[in-house]
């Protein structure tokens, strides 16, 4: 959908810089986590996230890996395709002062071959890729190389998510941990599978 970026803007809702108001450009096809989904998200992943490394591999407005930097990341990287959207980003990461927040311009599937290939590790990754383009199967199996032990990764998708894409997508030490659907979006916590009782 398209947005007017002079009257639509979110706004981060937790942690140090909260109803900071963040600019949704008036871009085709942007869509912006609504505030309550990331409410839900951020109550699932616990309010304080010091310690955890992240990634958001397609930011739009940012608003996700800004978030995760208000409640304490300690380091969020942004990466963003669209000049005008990375404006846009680079602009709120200024103001804000948020020395923790990187943002690369450029192809998410590029920059993905890269962080792998310089061996980086994230704890929480943010997937909400545009719509009608499956780039989840395409991203999703790429993510094992770059992701630490008990890393979480979090998805949003115009279809659910269920285990036998997970299976496919990721391998069989993955599960869906959350989910829940807003309007036409679906939202999706996935984690490694922990072993049963009794198992080594």
């Amino acid at each position: 959908m398209t947005r007017d970026s002079a009257k639509h803007k979110v706004r981060i809702i937790g942690g140090r810089w909260k109803r900071t108001p963040v600019p949704v450009p008036d871009l085709q096809g942007l869509r912006p986590t609504p505030d309550r989904v990331r409410e839900t998200l951020f109550n699932w992943l616990g309010h304080d996230l010091s310690g955890r490394v992240c990634l958001d591999l397609f930011a739009g407005t940012g608003a996700l890996g800004l978030e995760a930097a208000s409640r304490g990341a300690d380091s969020v990287l942004l990466v963003e395709s669209d000049r005008l959207a990375a404006r846009s980003i680079s602009q709120v990461i200024e103001k804000l002062g948020a020395q923790q927040v990187r943002l690369l311009i450029g192809d998410a599937l590029v920059i993905l071959g890269r962080l792998r290939a310089a061996g980086d590790r994230f704890d929480l990754v943010f997937l909400d890729p545009p719509f009608g383009r499956k780039l989840l199967a395409r991203v999703l199996p790429m993510l094992s190389a770059i992701l630490s032990p008990g890393a979480r990764i979090y998805v949003e998708s115009e279809s659910p998510l269920h285990t036998a894409d997970i299976d496919t997508l990721l391998g069989p030490g993955w599960q869906l941990l959350r989910a829940e659907q807003a309007g036409q979006v679906f939202y999706h916590l996935l984690g490694e599978a922990q072993p049963e009782k009794g198992e080594p």
